[in-house]
């Protein structure tokens, strides 16, 4: 449908926590159609969350097989309503976002996670994701909570990175 600007911080939509989603509506299918256009617009989002496009739903859509580095992944997917029932191990992992596009951060996040969610018909499903992918997940279900990654930067005075830029 459209490739939708992504609001960045301070923002305010990107504090808030977003509404569960109970029906498939034409808003909620259009979100899932410009979150999958405005992700593919880059080389290199391999996820977005509806808040991201100023959409409080709990929708995501995520791609790792975008990072050549990640091997072991699900493709391109969307997640509505994504809840993580399980996970283990830790890792630090350095993070960007579209919403803050001037910095990096490391973080420390789960490396084997186990998420419930609802494809596009609203049927449960649930995965295992480690490594990236995982990473991945927690970043953007995060987002449906009103949280950004540097929300979560190890030390602020030591952690938090301006992304360099190239010419």
């Amino acid at each position: 449908m459209a490739i939708r600007e992504v609001l960045t911080y301070p923002n305010p939509i990107l504090k808030k926590i977003s509404e569960e989603v109970s029906e498939i509506t034409a808003d909620v299918k259009e979100t899932i159609t410009d979150l999958m256009d405005t992700m593919d617009s880059t080389s290199h989002s391999v996820g977005i969350a509806a808040p991201q496009i100023g959409k409080l739903y709990r929708i995501i859509a995520i791609d790792a097989s975008k990072n050549k580095k990640c091997t072991n992944h699900h493709g391109k997917m969307i997640m509505i309503n994504p809840e993580i029932l399980k996970w283990e191990g830790m890792l630090q992992f350095r993070e960007g976002c579209m919403s803050l596009p001037d910095y990096t951060g490391n973080v420390n996040r789960a490396r084997k996670i186990l998420v419930q969610f609802q494809d596009e018909n609203l049927n449960t499903r649930a995965i295992e994701a480690e490594e990236f992918e995982a990473v991945l997940i927690q970043h953007e279900i995060d987002h449906l909570d009103g949280v950004l990654f540097i929300d979560r930067i190890i030390s602020k005075r030591t952690d938090l990175f301006r992304r360099k830029k190239y010419k």
